[in-house]
């Protein structure tokens, strides 16, 4: 399937940092997504990974465009969203539907479950007929491993594994072409993960659909995903198909990240190499310049890497990869360095610059002394 249901053109997503007892001046953002392109083939799993706060969710949140991006396209079938508001919005939005992370949060503790089920397809213009109605309701909780007389009941009487069955379930209420799963096992234990799991991929195969599936669990990813999908503070860093990626990861922060990732083979996992990356994550409100990952890359570089933000190329059929030195790492010709941890100051100010006269103290350790 070469169809592209789904195509992101650089979308930017940055939130304003707001300060002021009388008037709210912006003094700052805070770059949640910088500049991503992906395309989501019509029938395939994409799976996005990255660490927390590197900006995963907030990009599944603007292709439905529930936060607002800054700029950028999102263009879904050919159409694109990007002016789009109102009514034809709303009606675009019966084609893209989302699973949340946290389904107890996302499901209306006041409401059973089939008045959570009805009310998108009455929103939707679908809930013509109270029997055919009925029996698409049933139909679904059948689909997805609940009994009919769960309809009856409300969100806190089940546990978490049914529950985020009934958000899925509520999500095919309208008959989506493109879900998107934000964590969509995390909260799970692992047997109750594996369920959930095989029920996205068999429901996947009975109606046709669409994935991006956002996780920071790696051995999910894999297993769920076609193609798999890096971000780094913002930005994606490398993308390919799944057993590509996981056989021969080549940018330097998807090395570590699949480093990081236990063996059951005790004698493999002994002699397996270990990348421990050093210092902390850079704040998303002042991301560090040239390649977001140089401050704690092993491979780094001063003369690039530190001043040219690098694009994301293809350097094999279906691998991209945002790296200066790829090809080099790849190659061994050059080697891994140790780095030293740079200590990253804390923004107390609130993005207030320096030099502003209202500015506090520039660091933890000078706002509280050695």
């Amino acid at each position: 399937m070469t169809d592209t249901l789904v195509e992101v053109q650089d979308i930017k997503v940055h939130f304003p940092i707001k300060r002021g007892v009388v008037l709210d001046r912006t003094v700052g953002y805070v770059y949640a997504v910088d500049g991503v392109d992906l395309a989501i083939r019509r029938g395939e799993t994409y799976g996005l990974v990255g660490e927390s706060g590197c900006g995963k969710s907030t990009l599944g949140r603007a292709m439905l465009k529930l936060t607002e991006p800054t700029a950028g396209r999102v263009v879904f079938d050919g159409i694109d969203l990007s002016a789009m508001k109102g009514e034809p919005l709303r009606t675009m939005r019966r084609r893209m539907q989302m699973v949340f992370q946290d389904p107890m949060s996302s499901l209306d503790p006041r409401q059973s479950v089939e008045s959570i089920l009805v009310e998108g397809m009455r929103a939707h213009g679908l809930d013509t007929d109270r029997q055919a109605t009925a029996k698409r309701l049933r139909s679904l909780l059948s689909s997805v491993g609940l009994p009919s007389t769960s309809l009856r009941r409300y969100p806190h009487e089940f546990s978490g594994g049914q529950r985020q069955r009934i958000g899925i379930a509520r999500a095919l209420t309208v008959e989506p072409e493109l879900i998107v799963a934000d964590e969509p096992v995390s909260a799970l234990d692992v047997s109750v993960q594996a369920q959930v799991i095989n029920l996205l991929e068999d429901l996947q195969q009975e109606f046709g659909l669409t994935y991006l599936v956002i996780a920071h669990d790696l051995a999910v990813v894999r297993h769920i995903s076609d193609r798999v999908g890096v971000m780094y503070l913002g930005g994606l860093v490398e993308e390919a198909p799944s057993d590509l990626l996981y056989a021969e990861p080549l940018h330097p922060y998807t090395r570590a990240l699949f480093s990081a990732v236990p063996v059951p083979d005790p004698i493999v996992e002994d002699r397996r190499e270990r990348i421990l990356l050093a210092g902390d994550l850079p704040s998303p409100a002042r991301p560090p310049a040239g390649c977001r990952f140089h401050t704690r890359c092993p491979w780094r570089q001063r003369q690039r890497c530190d001043t040219e933000r690098p694009a994301l190329r293809e350097i094999a059929p279906g691998h991209r990869v945002a790296c200066h030195y790829a090809e080099d790492i790849r190659a061994g010709k050059i080697r891994p360095h140790a780095v030293e941890p740079e200590l990253v100051e804390q923004d107390v100010t609130g993005g207030i610059g320096p030099d502003d006269p209202l500015a506090g103290p520039a660091s933890v350790t000078e706002a509280l002394g050695p």
